[in-house]
């Protein structure tokens, strides 16, 4: 009965993201309650990775570019009304909306704009920019006058909309900044749809209207208010309707339990998120230099049935390489299918693996494999991945730590094997390969491989303006990274969104840290 009513509730979904529900006119009024399991650690969107910030503090900025659910991944205008590139890819060149005004009544000018991406792109002594590496072919910001700002590049980079499209790339006040670079990190001050009215820390975050947002007629919403609650409290929450939504994603059990609890007065949305969990060697230690090692244990681990039955019980389920599966620049399941560790036929690549642990000297291989604690999925993945090891032999020992003491591990290098991820707000490969390259390329590869071919193509995918090029190279750059087999996908994240049908305009993209400025959201009287 269940399973009917989703099937029914995906053709509902169907209808939701062609638009025809939105023929509805928007009703104004009304607070939005919905839930958080995460809080924010600071105010400080720059200095940030978390939904935790993003869901209850976005409302509250405006960003120069957006994805916008309507159109992903095509980036739409939020302060910029339009914008401009040179033919050489060097100059892009954007106008801002007229009369937009912080929350304090001040002009947003393009002096704003420039002061936050060279927060951003060069952050000052002190000031943590955590994605700062992904502009670093970013020359000056000129700001001819206050309705124009131009970024300067260094040299072409690819996806450069989508660079500054950042959901963390909130424009703060360069007069404020001007004062204290660190005001952000405590203090919201905006020019976003809504205001801001209270933190009550371990509590809730409330918000109102604001009435002099610059887009005509919007917000629609009154407030919102979010409740910092744990992941289980969200179900009969949602259920006994204090909250009207959560923006993240449910498992597939608390999926049944809502459609069965709620019926017709939901709809769901299912895809692959913009996340997927690895498994890192650690290169610089024995036996984990030799590549027939690296590729057995990917051999062993039967991605096809893992993903089948891990994604009836938890939040991993598809199987890709480096690129989200389904998205135009992954590699197709026939190409992905040749390649170590994709192999449909199990025993086959079992048989693979013992051989290649036998030829290297290693076919009674014990290590320990490093995990976080207490976050679904990386208890599940580390099971099932042991699980799948033993079945070549190979014995793991599954060392869960906290988040602190686990990332610290990871970065000093005191690991054998890990679980670990890869996410980021959009599908663009500059953001998702980092992990992939070498020490020397990016602080966050933690495999510590010297193998500069890798960071070589990373480099050349930046610079191919061209897509059909650019897609070339990048599953290039695919296959030679699942046969080098530093870090492989394990599974990809699967983003299950049950949401309540009064809960209108708003879209579930492939990115929980999207479509979060609440600007376009209603709620059906």
């Amino acid at each position: 009965m269940v399973r009917a009513k989703m099937a029914a509730l995906a053709a509902l979904a169907a209808v939701v993201w062609s638009g025809a529900a939105l023929a509805q006119a928007p009703a104004r009024g009304g607070t939005l309650n919905f839930a958080v399991v995460a809080e924010p650690p600071n105010y400080d969107c720059h200095a940030n990775v978390t939904f935790g910030v993003t869901h209850p503090i976005a409302p509250h900025y405006s960003m120069l570019l957006k994805f916008h659910g309507a159109t992903y991944p095509d980036v739409s205008g939020d302060l910029a009304k339009s914008w401009t590139s040179s033919a050489d890819g060097l100059s892009y060149t954007f106008k801002l909306h007229d009369n937009i005004k912080f929350h304090d009544g001040s002009a947003l000018t393009s002096a704003d704009v420039k002061a936050s991406y060279e927060r951003i792109i060069r952050p000052p002594a002190g000031i943590v920019s955590v994605r700062s590496a992904y502009y670093g072919d970013f020359g000056e910001i000129e700001t001819p006058d206050p309705q124009t700002v131009v970024f300067k590049l260094k040299s072409p980079v690819a996806g450069v909309l989508s660079l500054l499209a950042s959901p963390f790339n909130c424009i703060y006040s360069a007069a404020k900044l001007a004062v204290n670079q660190r005001y952000p990190e405590t203090e919201i001050m905006g020019s976003g749809p809504f205001t801001f009215v209270e933190h009550s820390r371990g509590s809730s975050w409330t918000a109102k209207r604001f009435d002099g947002y610059f887009k005509k007629d919007l917000p629609y919403l009154d407030g919102y208010k979010a409740f910092f609650v744990k992941s289980p409290n969200v179900l009969p929450g949602m259920l006994g309707g204090q909250f009207d939504a959560e923006f993240r994603f449910r498992s597939p059990s608390e999926r049944d339990q809502l459609v069965a609890g709620m019926g017709d007065q939901v709809w769901v949305k299912e895809q692959p998120l913009v996340a997927t969990l690895v498994v890192i060697f650690n290169t610089k230690k024995k036996p984990f230099d030799d590549v027939r090692v690296r590729q057995a244990l990917s051999f062993a681990i039967d991605r096809w049935a893992g993903g089948e039955q891990l994604g009836k019980i938890s939040a991993i389920k598809y199987v890709g390489g480096g690129m989200r599966p389904g998205f135009e620049m992954a590699l197709p399941e026939s190409e992905l299918v040749k390649l170590p560790g994709y192999w449909k036929d199990a025993a086959a690549s079992r048989a693979q693996a013992t051989k290649l642990l036998k030829e290297a000297g290693v076919d009674q291989l014990s290590f320990k494999l490093l995990n976080r604690s207490g976050t679904d999925p990386y208890t599940t993945a580390g099971i099932y991945a042991i699980d799948q090891w033993r079945r070549v032999g190979v014995t793991a020992t599954h060392e869960q730590l906290e988040t602190t003491p686990y990332q610290a591990a990871l970065s000093s290098g005191n690991f054998d094997v890990a679980i670990e991820f890869i996410s980021d707000y959009t599908d663009d490969p500059t953001a998702q390969f980092t992990k992939l390259l070498s020490k020397k390329g990016s602080a966050v590869g933690h495999s510590n491989h010297e193998d500069y071919k890798i960071d070589a193509m990373y480099e050349a995918q930046r610079r191919a303006i061209d897509p059909v090029e650019r897609k070339r190279i990048v599953n290039e750059f695919d296959r030679y990274t699942i046969t080098a087999a530093n870090v492989v996908s394990l599974l990809w994240f699967q983003r299950i969104v049950v949401m309540p049908k009064k809960v209108k305009g708003w879209y579930a993209m492939p990115s929980h840290y999207l479509g979060q400025d609440l600007s376009d959201v209603w709620l059906e009287k």
